[in-house]
This record gives structure tokens, sequence and C-alpha cells, in this order.
């Protein structure tokens, strides 16, 4: 089975939780949309039926994760000179 990006799963895990809390504190429909949608891609993404289970699941595949890559700056671009074309003769 293919696994998510850690990344992309991470970025998953955390609006679902957030969201969860969110519409379990208000009631909001428009969230509780969002939050379906979220346990849906989980679920699909971890190969699991159960929101709760594919929390499960991210949380042990982010546990053996690598750490995120650092970002590195690209190096500078030189400016590249063009060789003299001969003049036709």
């Amino acid at each position: 089975m293919l696994r998510p990006h850690p990344a992309v799963l991470r970025r998953l895990v955390d609006e679902y939780e957030a969201l969860s809390a969110a519409v379990a504190a208000s009631e909001q429909a428009d969230l509780s949309t969002r939050v379906r949608d979220l346990a849906y891609t989980l679920c699909v993404s971890t190969g699991t039926r159960d929101a709760e289970r594919a929390l499960e699941v991210a949380h042990q595949w982010l546990g053996t994760a690598p750490p995120p890559a650092r970002e590195t700056t690209p190096p500078a671009v030189t400016e590249r000179r063009r060789m003299a074309t001969p003049e036709p003769a």
C-alpha cells in the first residue's frame, strides 16, 4: 500500500483534530462538512474505514516517519556569458 507523504499526513491530522474540537464546541454545519471530508481523506490515506482508526494509524506512521528535511536556499544563479559568435563573412 502506498503511504501519503508525512507532511501531507501531518497537515490532515492537524486540521482534522483542530476542526473536530471546534465542531464539538460549536456545532457549525460548514465545519462539520469539512471534518467529514477530512475523515474520509484520512481513511482513504490510511486504508481504514473509521476516522478514529485512521487517526491511530496516521499517528503510528508519523511516529516512524523521518524528520522533515530542512529547507535550503538554492545556490545563487551566476551570470552566464555568451560565447562570441563569429561575424558572417
